[in-house]
């Protein structure tokens, strides 16, 4: 669990601000019977699993935030999920000096991993350039039939062949989870970065969890399989998450931090 009173006041009314960013956009969506998640999914007959949505990805180019949803096959997704959001930045969107991780037994950077599907890659983007390639994947964010999210994850390497970075480069990272477009979903767009700052630390914290979950895993199957190919390893670190709850949780930190 998070104890949001060790937060600063700042950091709390980050969160607040967020969290009525996120029910103002759902207030508008739900007016014509729409969600975040029917906004991802627009103008899509049929719903493919394991396809992005929306096509080719969502990624601002001046941020280099991006992200796409999909949903595993049924017996593949866990509990009510329907599917999640994957979300990465890209290194022009990175604090100066972050530098890939790098392991003694492969050396990643120079050889990134590719995914076990290649649909599990973010998309690339068209004028980039290699130096723009190495994107690290943030938090995925699980969402079920309903639209509502109930759950954040990290994976390993392999899942969707990103580059590894240390869990505190990427936590530096968060902030710069921006997409500030109009399209293809303007109340979307808003929604998935706001998430981004009312849950900023359960994301820490999963992101902590991760770097150990890998390496420890390392330590135990040393010599056998790389740690970041192992598939395995698949899911690093998860926690469930009540988004009204969270919100309750800030106004009282809040109440309490007056």
């Amino acid at each position: 669990m998070t104890d949001l009173l060790k937060l600063s006041r700042a950091e709390l009314e980050t969160m607040a601000a967020a969290a009525r960013e996120i029910r103002e956009c759902e207030r508008v969506l739900a007016k014509t019977g729409d969600s975040v998640l029917s906004e991802a999914l627009r103008g899509a007959e049929i719903f493919y699993e394991w396809h992005h949505y929306p096509e080719g990805d969502v990624y601002d180019p001046e941020s280099h935030a991006q992200f796409f949803y999909h949903a595993h096959a049924p017996g593949q997704r866990g509990g009510r999920e329907h599917g999640h959001f994957h979300t990465f930045l890209r290194p022009r969107g990175m604090p100066a000096g972050i530098q890939p991780l790098m392991l003694p037994e492969l050396a990643i950077a120079d050889a990134p991993a590719a995914p076990a599907d290649p649909v599990l890659a973010p998309v690339a983007q068209p004028n980039q350039g290699g130096n723009n390639d190495k994107l690290s994947h943030l938090v995925a964010i699980a969402m079920d039939q309903s639209g509502a999210p109930i759950r954040l994850f990290t994976c390993n390497r392999w899942v969707t062949g990103e580059t590894w970075y240390s869990a505190e480069d990427v936590c530096a990272m968060l902030d710069r989870f921006v997409i500030d477009l109009a399209r293809p979903s303007w109340p979307l767009n808003r929604w998935i970065t706001a998430m981004f700052r009312l849950f900023k630390p359960q994301m820490r914290m999963l992101l902590q969890a991760r770097d150990a979950a890998v390496m420890n895993w390392r330590r135990r199957h040393r010599g056998k399989v790389h740690v970041f190919e192992d598939r395995r390893l698949e899911v690093a670190s998860a926690a469930e998450i009540d988004l009204a709850e969270q919100i309750r949780a800030v106004e009282l930190a809040l109440r309490r931090a007056a």
